[in-house]
């Protein structure tokens, strides 16, 4: 099965900077850990879209999300979308609106500590939103932290660092 995996950057991207002493967007790392996983029978095909934190997105950036989106789904198979956390549910709820009569689910996904950082949930959230991605239904979901939620009823609990319902 054909998985589209489009990449925005976000946490789950951010590498240390020794020049800066900070972590930041640089440069993407989602091939490297794909190349790690075991996936038989899936054709991963990874578009990187920028490399950026999600609080300095645009509407320009959520239309390219989009427009990504729309040139994936002329090909058969599921969409996950890796992003940063802060501003992933906009991102979903603004492909909601816009991609009307899905048929395949469309998987948004990030991290809360970067790929590669010690305890980092990165590694796990891509794995199960790669699962997730197959046996989803049609619709606009987020995967986090072995839990599923339709991005319409969902939430970023800053204080908890953790997804919730409403």
């Amino acid at each position: 099965m054909k998985i589209h995996l489009l990449s925005t950057g976000g946490t789950i991207e951010k590498i240390y900077s020794e020049q800066s002493g900070q972590v930041q967007n640089l440069e993407t790392k989602i091939d490297r850990y794909l190349r790690q996983l075991r996936l038989p029978d899936s054709d991963i095909s990874v578009r990187n879209l920028m490399n950026k934190d999600s609080l300095e997105m645009t509407d320009q950036d959520r239309q390219l999300v989009l427009e990504a989106a729309q040139s994936a789904l002329q090909e058969p198979g599921p969409i996950v979308i890796t992003h940063g956390t802060d501003t992933l549910v906009e991102t979903g709820l603004y492909l909601r609106r816009h991609l009307t009569d899905l048929r395949v689910p469309v998987v948004f996904t990030g991290a809360m500590t970067p790929l590669g950082f010690e305890r980092s949930d990165g590694l796990q959230n891509l794995t199960e939103s790669l699962l997730a991605a197959k046996i989803l239904p049609a619709g606009i979901w987020l995967v986090i932290h072995n839990q599923v939620f339709p991005i319409d009823r969902v939430r970023k609990n800053r204080e908890l660092a953790r997804f919730e319902t409403f």
